[in-house]
């Protein structure tokens, strides 16, 4: 059996108390750097979209605990980013230099975009512009934890040997 998802569940464990305990109070130009989103976005492009589903909602259900916001609002979103980062990382960008970068510039987007509608849905108070307008910053901060925080996961989680490794798409026709 393969050690990865206990390193997976402790790695996203560190980085939600890092999250909650000292991210949330630094706050430059109205944006928060994100570890956790950028920690999960690293493990699903080099483990894939099941395994990236799976460490989402792990790490969402703890980030939900531990803000004491509402139980599968942040699993949810986060389920949905490791997957499709994870199906990206499967199909196309697994062993490009510029998949983390594009993750993270990204995803943060649309996780705020589906948050907002998420609020919205839920009857939550959310103005639109609140919630935008540190994005920008929000994007910047994550893309500087982006390539320490994968260079970091990427040696916990070396490569998979071909006979291991998610096989590739291929096209028909």
């Amino acid at each position: 059996m393969s050690a990865d998802p206990l390193k997976a569940a402790a790695l996203l464990f560190v980085a939600v108390l890092l999250q909650v305990s000292v991210l949330s109070a630094y706050a430059p130009f109205g944006g928060t750097a994100d570890i956790v989103l950028v920690t999960l976005l690293s493990v699903a492009l080099l483990r894939g979209s099941v395994f990236g589903a799976a460490a989402g909602f792990g790490a969402g259900f703890l980030l939900d605990v531990a803000n004491l916001g509402t139980l599968g609002f942040t699993s949810l979103l986060l389920t949905l980013a490791g997957f499709c980062i994870g199906r990206y990382g499967e199909t196309t960008a697994r062993d490009r230099f510029h998949a983390p970068l594009t993750s993270v510039g990204v995803v943060p987007v649309l996780y705020a975009i589906f948050a907002l509608a998420m609020r919205i849905v839920l009857g939550s108070a959310a103005p639109p512009g609140d919630v935008l307008s540190g994005l920008p910053a929000t994007v910047l901060l994550n893309l500087l934890l982006t390539l320490p925080a994968y260079a970091f996961v990427r040696r916990l989680f070396p490569p998979l040997e071909h006979s291991d490794r998610v096989r590739e798409v291929r096209l028909l026709g």
